[in-house]
Parts: C-alpha cells; structure tokens; sequence
C-alpha cells in the first residue's frame, strides 16, 4: 500500500480524500494556488505544496508543476478527484511515464472514453444502445445541418471532448444553427482545448440515470446501482439521488442498465471507480450517453445506500488489489440524496457569489452527510466552480429522506455569501418532485410553478391589505388581518410527506 498521495484537485473533493487516506494511514500532500493559500484542503493536508498563481491554466492544471510536486514530497501515487485534469489522459499517462501511479483508470481508457464520438462507436461495438448522432465531430455548420435536417430538429449540439454541460447548445431550427455551433465550438475549445463538436437528436425530458463502476486491474468489474441525476440547469447536475424513484421498484430495468454499462466499460479496457450515463425515454427505453472516466461529484449517494467508500477501493485498486465484492453480495439499502451546494443566487442567474464568509452553521444529526470545503472566515474565490459542499442524507425510505433533507437544509447557514440553499428549500418541498416524477426539463417547470405560485401570493396579499383599507374604522382596535401565507411556501409546510 501506498505510505504518501498527492491529490491534484481543491475544495471540498480533496477534503473528502484526505479524510479516507487518513483513516488508511496515508500521508497527504496537497497542491495550492494563489487564491487557495488558506483554503480548507491546504489546513487537511500532511504536506503542501504552492503551484502558481490563481487562474487555473497557470496552476491546476500545470501537468509539469503537479508531477514536480509529486517528486518533491516523495508521493507514490497521484489522485486526481474530479474536474481539472480528471479525465486528462495525457496526465494519466505522464504520471505513469514519471514513476507515479495514478488513481485511475489507463490513459488509452481515458483517451477512448473521452470523446463522445470515439465513445459511442464503442458502446454500439458492445451492443449498447445509443441516442442517433454523428459518427464523428462536424467540420462546419453546413455539415451539421445536413445531419440536423436528416433525423429532424431539435438537435443538441456537444463538445467532442469533455462534459459538464460545457459546449452544448440545443438547437430547434435551421436559422439558429450556425451561431450555436460557433457559440458551441468557442465554449468547447475554452474549456477542454478541443473546439470539435458533433451533433445527436435531442430526446425531449428523458431521465438522466448513471450507472456506478467498479473494477479492478485482474478483469472483474461489478455494478453498484444507478444514480437519478435529472435534476439539473444548464446541463448541469445539482441535485442527485440514489436509487433512481424509477428503478427502485425496477429491479430487472437495474440489471439490464447495469450489464450495458460493463460491456461499455470493458470495451474500453477500463477499470478503477467509473460511470456510464444514460438518457431513459418515457417508455422506458435507455440509451448510452457518454462514461465519465473518474470519481463523480455524487458519488457519496451511491457510498451511503451500499455502505461502501468508492476512494478506499480507488485506492486499493490503483495499489493492484483485487475486488473482494461480488455482484450478489451488493445490496441497497434505503434511500439517499445530495444537494450541491454552490456560492450564487439562484434568483438572478444562478449568478456566482465570491466574498467573505462570515458565519457558518453546518447541520449534523442522523443520516447527515456534509463534505465541505470551508470554513467560518474563508475567502471565496471567483477564479473556480463556486461549488462550496455537498449535503447528502440517507434513511430507510426516501420519503422519509426528503424530510430529512428538509431538515439539514433549515439548520445550514452560510452568511457573507450567495446561496442556492434557499432553492432546495422550495425544491424538496416540492409536490412533483416529491412523487419522483423528475426529468432532465424538471427545473424549468418548478421555476415556472414558483414564478406562478408568487404571482397568486402577490394578488391575494395585495386583495388583503384591500380589504383591510375598507372596513369600518371602528373595526381597527381589532388589529390588522394577518396577510395570507405564501401558497408556495405552504405547499412544502403542510404534509406533502405524510
């Protein structure tokens, strides 16, 4: 086993990894820019060492300064978490070729996991199903037009490299094609130096439903359930759970997913932790979406229904151990949620919130999860994903979750700063959310019933200060009429959960 990682990322995910290579007595070394000096994971770590200055080109993502810190403090072994350089496969491979092991999986996995085109000629090579799109990227609007027109708009346009929502246009006509492929492409090549982007058929409000992996380097690779991420803006997931409200009484729809997943896996040549995503059509249809080659964001959902710690087997795994787990001995237990919990103002914009946190109360109790990445005092930066924490929950049923969730949410205070906390306060109080009746186009709708719900509220309250301005003055010693309560906020105050 190791004796000394260092782990490539910040915030709150090198948290999370300090504290399971702690419980296995492994030192740490963390890496740090400018702009995180006093950061959370800095404080965790064993040992620390400064890459540059804040933008993320100039430090995080500075190939030749990580593995130059590896060598430094004498790490074996370098975990990578999720974002920056993840899924880079030239980094995978440059850790190996220096004399590190990364915790992961093999460069050619990453590299043929990592564009979508390459990605779906595998799946379809495996015998998965996949959503009709472009064998390869597009060389110009014209070209996607042509696809476009072919299958029928609308189209989703995506960067051939990389995820995250990054590079991703929808399309609903052939007027609006061409500056969406140009917006696409700019984005894409920003964010991934890759501007390629290909075209599919857009599949209107699917779920969208990962499948969790894991496989270690002797050939056997198992399954642990599915994940429901439909909750998402932009593209982009803020709210998952585990198991999905569809497959939870779907045992059959489980298995089926989880063996497309392996065979697209194994295709690949993969092992180490890893995800499928998948869309999954109102008839229940699934098909292939992209496999993210690392640890997920959500994947406390998935350790908290299995009892099982996803970094501990990375660990393990990258250490050349076998997986002791069968598929028969996985069992899920109960029900979890995670909220992502992000420093912006979800009423403007989802607008990023950078400053000075200046009072923090966290919550805590049975079934509650917190993995943070601050602290009381903290500067929050504005040079990286405002993501502050992940509040996650587990109990024996979820509805019985959803309450519990209600609850930490109330308990969690962070002042000085933007927060979506008030978001989810309204989102799990929710009558459509709570019947699970969730898609990827869910937040649009809610965004819409509580533009509605406010609207009514302002009519009846202004109705009340109405009727209160004509009665009798002899009537005033009574007291003013209390306005009415938000019907919104009443909708999650008066037992949607009993």
């Amino acid at each position: 086993m190791f004796q000394k990682i260092l782990i490539a990322n910040r915030g709150e995910i090198a948290v999370r990894i300090m504290r399971t290579l702690r419980e296995m007595g492994i030192r740490t070394v963390a890496v740090y820019s400018d702009a995180d000096r006093a950061a959370a994971h800095v404080r965790w770590a064993d040992e620390a060492f400064h890459l540059g200055p804040a933008p993320s080109r100039e430090s995080y993502l500075r190939i030749d300064r990580i593995l130059e810190a590896a060598c430094a403090h004498g790490a074996e072994a370098i975990h990578p978490g999720y974002g920056f350089l993840s899924e880079n496969a030239e980094f995978a491979a440059a850790c190996e070729s220096a004399g590190f092991v990364f915790i992961g999986p093999p460069a050619d996995s990453i590299r043929k996991m990592g564009s979508k085109t390459a990605a779906r000629e595998l799946a379809i090579a495996a015998g998965v199903p996949v959503v009709p799109g472009m064998r390869d990227g597009a060389k110009s609007p014209a070209e996607a037009g042509v696809f476009a027109r072919t299958c029928g708009y609308p189209v989703l346009l995506k960067a051939v490299a990389g995820g995250g929502g990054k590079g991703m246009r929808r399309v609903d006509r052939d007027e609006d094609l061409e500056g969406a492929f140009r917006d696409a492409s700019s984005e894409a090549g920003r964010a991934f130096g890759d501007a390629s982007v290909y075209i599919e058929k857009l599949i209107e409000n699917p779920r969208h439903i990962e499948i969790q992996l894991l496989g270690d380097k002797h050939g056997h690779m198992i399954h642990l359930g599915e994940r429901e991420c439909s909750i998402q803006r932009r593209h982009q997931k803020i709210l998952e759970e585990c198991p999905s409200p569809l497959l939870a009484s779907k045992p059959e729809m489980r298995q089926k997913m989880g063996e497309a997943a392996i065979r697209a896996a194994r295709a690949a040549g993969y092992y180490n932790a890893g995800t499928v995503e998948f869309l999954v059509e109102r008839n229940e249809n699934f098909y292939f979406l992209e496999m993210n080659t690392r640890l997920q964001v959500e994947h406390p959902v998935t350790e908290l229904v299995t009892g099982l710690d996803l970094v501990r087997w990375q660990v393990e795994i990258a250490a050349g151990e076998k997986l002791t787990i069968a598929q028969e001995d996985l069992a899920w237990q109960g029900a979890a949620i995670e909220c992502r919990v992000y420093a912006e103002d979800p009423d403007n914009q989802f607008f990023p919130s950078a400053g000075k946190i200046t009072g923090l109360h966290e919550p805590a109790g049975p079934g509650v999860r917190l993995d943070s990445g601050i602290y009381d005092g903290w500067n929050v930066p504005l040079e990286y994903d405002p993501m502050l924490a992940k509040l996650a929950v587990w109990a024996g049923t979820r509805n019985h979750a959803i309450a519990r969730m209600r609850r930490a949410i109330e308990e969690y205070h962070v002042a000085g700063v933007q927060t979506n906390l008030s978001l989810f306060a309204d989102l799990v109080s929710d009558e459509a959310f709570v019947s699970g009746d969730l898609h990827t186009g869910f937040l649009e709708e809610f965004f819409q019933r509580r533009k509605a719900y406010a609207a009514d509220a302002d009519i009846e309250a202004v109705a009340a200060l109405a009727a209160h301005a004509a009665r009798p003055l002899t009537r005033i010693e009574n007291g003013p009429a209390a306005a009415p309560a938000s019907r919104w906020k009443a909708a999650g105050r008066d037992g949607l959960l009993r």
